[in-house]
């Protein structure tokens, strides 16, 4: 399960409510995503969370894809929010308030955590498989990436 699946909205229930319908908590699936960033639904909210929405909006939802929203660039572009926040000294516990500030989304620590881990077993993978190709170029900036995740 990719961590964006792990990624929930933050005050869910007062949103759906001043929204007047019911969407999942989670802030990537298709339905989340229709419902907060399509019509009319932005206007519905209070200021504090309409700004949050927005914000969320312009850093993630920003990409020119003809199935967009749905295309995948969101959960990318997370994933980099989430390892430049790593590479910038932060842990899962400080991930997780940070995320909850910038854009009122919330993760557990421990998805947070085992999702970092992943990527740094992934980059020791990548690291090796350079290695033994004789690309030592690539080698290096591999093994400096996954020094900032450690």
């Amino acid at each position: 399960m990719a961590i964006t699946d792990k990624i929930y909205v933050k005050n869910h229930r007062q949103l759906a409510s001043q929204l007047d319908t019911s969407f999942p908590k989670s802030a990537f699936s298709g339905a989340t995503l229709d419902i907060l960033f399509t019509g009319d639904g932005i206007a519905k909210l209070d200021e504090a969370s309409r700004d949050r929405v927005l914000e969320f909006a312009e850093d993630f939802l920003d990409c020119d894809c003809q199935s967009h929203p749905h295309c995948g660039c969101p959960q990318r572009k997370f994933v980099a929010y989430l390892l430049e926040l790593r590479a910038e000294g932060l842990g899962p516990d400080a991930i997780v308030d940070v995320m909850g500030d910038d854009y009122m989304l919330y993760a557990y620590p421990g998805d947070v955590l085992s999702f970092l881990d992943d990527g740094v077993r992934t980059m020791e993978a990548a690291e090796r498989l350079a290695a033994v190709d004789g690309r030592e170029e690539m080698e290096d900036e591999l093994r400096e990436k996954r020094r900032e995740l450690t």
